[in-house]
């Protein structure tokens, strides 16, 4: 049997010192949910929010294959770890697992250059426009397939004005990049950046990160980045973060 963890104390251990933000959502009960093969003394779970599973302690491959209710995508991608859940995973869903690398940045307060964001931010060319993410901008975000990941995760606009932020830019009304929260936990966001195909490499996404690290700064909170390939990586980098690891994830067709 997979169980619903919402006591979350008995069960912390088994993600040890794992630093990503999307689990500390789920064990803090901010988003997502833990699921585990026992209630009292489980020895494998999963924390789950979004298109992301993260697997801990031991290989289980009625957890591996459990798929919760609210979960309506086709694809998740898998997050194993250690290498003996990659194998599980890889064995138990064969074809359909495709094995990559993402990237880690370091969770560093206190690292960014706040005047050389400001520059950014004020270097953005006057045909543009930069606004916060507001009632109609969620909307707007849900609703265009290339950027719904900026709002996707805060089912309701009252959600995301509650636990979201983030940053547009507009040119003739029309959104081309945007950096916002993927997830919220108590300290801090994990970043989701998107820009529109016919707009990328013009640095847009590079102002709206930087607005978004200054807003994260006036809040008390840590912009966490995630990067799902190098160029993610480069970004941030810009932006001030620095690299940590690369690490496996698992594409699954669920």
């Amino acid at each position: 049997m997979i169980y619903e963890i919402t006591d979350t104390d008995s069960i912390t251990h088994l993600f040890g010192n794992w630093q990503e933000s999307v689990i500390w959502s789920c064990l803090q009960g901010v988003m997502g949910k833990i699921y585990a093969n026992d209630t009292i003394q489980p020895t494998a779970a999963m924390a789950i929010l979004g298109d992301f599973a993260y697997y801990a302690s031991e290989p289980d491959m009625e957890l591996i294959a459990y798929k919760p209710a609210q979960c309506t995508k086709s694809m998740v991608i898998m997050v194993p770890q250690n290498e003996a859940w990659t194998k599980a995973i890889v064995q138990h869903y064969q074809d359909k697992a495709n094995v990559i690398s993402r990237y880690m940045m370091k969770k560093e307060p206190g690292i960014f250059d706040k005047a050389k964001l400001e520059m950014a931010v004020a270097a953005l060319p006057s045909a543009y426009k930069l606004r916060m993410i507001d009632e109609q901008l969620y909307h707007r975000c849900k609703a265009e397939e290339w950027c719904a990941d900026l709002v996707a995760q805060f089912p309701t606009y009252e959600e995301y004005r509650r636990l979201g932020l983030g940053t547009v830019i507009l040119i003739d009304d029309q959104i081309v990049s945007g950096v916002s929260s993927y997830s919220r936990y108590r300290e801090g966001i994990e970043i989701e950046a998107d820009t529109r195909q016919d707009h990328r490499h013009w640095g847009l996404a590079y102002i709206c990160g930087a607005k978004l690290i200054l807003e994260c700064l006036k809040r008390d909170l840590y912009p966490s980045w995630d990067a799902q390939n190098q160029i993610s990586v480069a970004l941030a980098e810009k932006l001030g973060y620095h690299y940590s690891h690369t690490y496996t994830a698992i594409e699954v067709t669920w």
